[in-house]
Parts: structure tokens; C-alpha cells; sequence
């Protein structure tokens, strides 16, 4: 038998049955079966008789010993041969397959003939007359065989480039997803400098000690995020500290307009995390729902491992969910996150966008935990 296929290899529910001996076991049963009842009803047909017992006992007898005998030869030769057969042309191998089935179906249909008989098998090599039907029948099974082989061969290795090319596409899926969000993070990060540079210029004069602390702050911001936009795997610490040290430097600028509060014990914020996942949701807290909003308000950013599961919730108590103006991009970085959480974590990850009670909006990112021997894969 060809490596790693069965006969029966071709039918959906076999190939969705693990391999294990009692599969093969099973399957060779079936097989056998099969063909022992093809066997007793051409045996009906042309001797003209109808008794059950003449149709289910040679069934049972002719079919398991040709299936048994054929599934036992194969495997005995594969292992004499050291799988010598598998790594021949297909023309050869079709004609090992082919001969070599075809004689053990010979000596299967012998013995159980005997059997049924009470003959001694080696009476057939004395009366050709009696040996003569079987060789043809035994080709046509070992024929039959070898194609169910090859059609359930062809279908695996079907399944495998149908399951590669799902691979490729979820591979470039999540290469889109970074590309999208590096794209945006392109176009934020030059308005975000250059306020932030003319904010430390206005402050020079006046409140120097403002403008230091403004323009270190911001130097942090600039470092972190370059690291993070780098590496492969973060922990949400490093990320809680990137997102602290923008919102530092929006403080500076926004005055008494931006109040935050970063919630995280020592167990959430040593878990793994994709990198740049928690920052555009601040920045999509401030930009939509603290910016338009005269007053301002306050923005509290939450970790907490939840299960098998890490929360991270960016809540403000803005102007809420649809009342923010209309501005260019506006969603581009909720879509992008989302997109890269499923591309990493798969549909285990989830973005939420709820109502806050106290007015506002709350961003819930649901994360699976990530063991610690391991990383996400951005």
C-alpha cells in the first residue's frame, strides 16, 4: 500500500478518523466486506442461488481473508523492502501495487474457497480449471484497489495545498494588518511632533520647567515607540509605560483638560502582549473623546488578567460614542487594532466599543493569555 494512504482514504469520514492501528483495522474490515459481497453476489448470480447463508457466509469468510491476507502482505513487504516501493516511478510503483496485490487476492480467494469447501488449498495448483476464474477476479480487485489508493492519495495531498494556501493567506492577512497599522502610525506621529515641538517652544520663555519636563517626557514617548514598532513581543508593562509617557506630554499641553489614571497589578503587566496594541487606543480616547470636549475629562487605562484571558479597558468620560466631529481617519485606528488582535490572537481576541455610564466611551481588548516560555507573533 502506498505510504500513508488506505484504499478507503478517498471517503470524507475515514480521512477525518486519526490514524491509529484500530482505524486500519476497521477500514481493512470494511473493505473486505465489501468486497466478499461483491464476490458472493457475482457467485449468486451466475450459480442461481438465493439462500442468505450461501450470500453471508462467504462474505465474511472470502472477504476478510483477501482483505487481511492483502493488508498484511503489504505491510510485511514495505517493511522487508524498507519502503523501496514508495520511492520508485509511478509507473513501477503501479506495477508492484498491481502484481503484488493481485497474487495475495489469488491466495485469499484460495483459502477461503478451501475453507468454504473443505478443500485442500494446494488442490488448486493441481486443477487450473478451478484456479482460472480467480486470477481475473483478483486482478480487477487489486486494479479497484489501486485506484481508490491513488484517488485518496490526490485528495490528501488536495487537503494539504488547500490548508497551505490558508496558511499563506492568513500570513499576509496579518502582514496587511501591521502594514496598516505602521501606515498609521506614519501619519500620527509627524502631527503629534509637531505639536508637541511647538508646545516646548511656547513654554521656553515663560515656564521653562514646563517645557523640560514636556520635551523628556516626549523623548521617552520617542524611544519606547521606536522599540515597540521594532520588536516582536512586548510585555503590556512596557506598553503601559509608552501609553504614560503620551499621555505625560499631552498633560503638558492640555493642562487641566487631560487627568489620567493607569490601573495594572504586578501579574498584568509582566504578561506578553503584540506590541503597539494599547496605545492607539489611548489615542483614539483623546482624539474622539477628550479633544472635542470643552471641558476635557479624564482617561483611566485598566489591565487585569481575567481567566485564561487579559482585559485591557481604555475608559473616558468624553463627549461619547457619535457625537465627536467628523475628522479624516476617524476609525481607521479602532479597524487597524482590531484587524492586527485577530491576525495574532486569532478569534480568541475581541474589540468592544461600549457606552460609558458616567458618559463617554469605554474601549474593551480582549486578549487569550500567552504563556510566558512563548510570544505573540506580531
Amino acid at each position: 500500500m502506498l505510504r500513508g494512504t488506505h484504499p478507503l482514504d478517498f471517503l470524507p469520514f475515514f480521512r477525518r478518523w486519526p490514524r491509529s492501528p484500530l482505524r486500519n483495522v476497521v477500514m481493512t474490515v470494511t473493505l473486505s466486506m465489501t468486497i466478499g459481497g461483491t464476490i458472493s453476489l457475482v457467485q449468486v448470480m451466475f450459480r442461481g442461488t438465493g439462500h442468505l447463508i450461501d450470500i453471508v457466509l462467504p462474505t465474511i469468510v472470502i472477504g476478510n481473508t483477501v482483505g487481511f491476507l492483502v493488508h498484511a502482505g503489504l505491510m510485511s513487504m514495505g517493511w522487508l523492502l524498507r519502503g523501496w516501493p514508495n520511492r520508485q516511478p509511478d509507473l513501477v510503483r503501479a506495477v508492484y501495487y498491481v502484481t503484488l496485490v493481485s497474487l495475495l487476492s489469488i491466495l485469499g480467494l484460495v483459502l477461503g474457497n478451501a475453507l468454504l469447501q473443505g478443500r485442500n488449498p494446494l488442490d488448486y495448483l493441481h486443477s487450473f480449471s478451478d484456479l482460472a476464474p480467480i486470477v481475473p477476479f483478483s486482478i480487477a480487485i487489486s486494479l479497484l484497489m489501486f485506484v481508490l489508493t491513488i484517488v485518496g492519495q490526490r485528495r490528501a495531498r488536495a487537503e494539504v495545498q488547500m490548508l497551505r494556501q490558508r496558511e499563506e493567506i492568513a500570513a499576509t492577512a496579518q502582514l496587511l494588518a501591521e502594514a496598516r497599522l505602521r501606515a498609521l502610525q506614519a501619519q500620527i506621529e509627524p502631527h503629534f511632533l509637531y505639536n508637541t515641538l511647538a508646545n516646548v517652544l511656547s513654554l521656553i520663555d515663560t515656564q521653562p520647567a514646563q517645557a523640560r519636563h514636556m520635551l523628556e517626557r516626549f523623548i521617552d514617548f520617542l524611544r519606547a515607540s521606536l522599540l515597540a514598532s521594532r520588536a516582536e513581543a512586548a510585555t503590556v508593562g512596557a506598553e503601559l509605560d509608552l501609553a504614560a509617557a503620551y499621555l505625560d506630554v499631552l498633560t503638558v499641553r492640555l493642562g487641566k483638560r487631560l487627568r489620567y489614571r493607569i490601573d495594572a497589578d504586578a501579574a498584568a503587566r509582566a504578561s506578553k502582549i503584540a506590541p503597539m496594541l494599547i496605545q492607539p487606543l489611548v489615542e483614539n480616547a483623546v482624539t474622539h473623546g477628550l479633544e472635542p470636549k470643552v471641558d476635557g475629562g479624564t482617561i483611566v487605562l485598566s489591565v487585569r488578567v481575567d481567566g485564561n484571558g487579559l482585559v485591557i479597558e481604555v475608559c473616558d468620560d468624553g463627549v461619547g460614542i457619535g457625537n465627536a466631529p467628523v475628522r479624516s481617519g476617524g476609525g481607521v485606528g479602532m479597524a487597524n487594532v482590531k484587524a492586527r488582535a485577530l491576525s495574532v490572537y486569532g478569534p480568541a481576541a475581541q474589540v468592544q466599543l461600549l457606552d460609558n455610564p458616567d458618559g463617554g466611551t469605554i474601549v474593551r481588548l480582549t486578549l487569550p493569555m500567552v504563556p510566558s516560555s512563548t510570544s505573540p507573533q506580531p
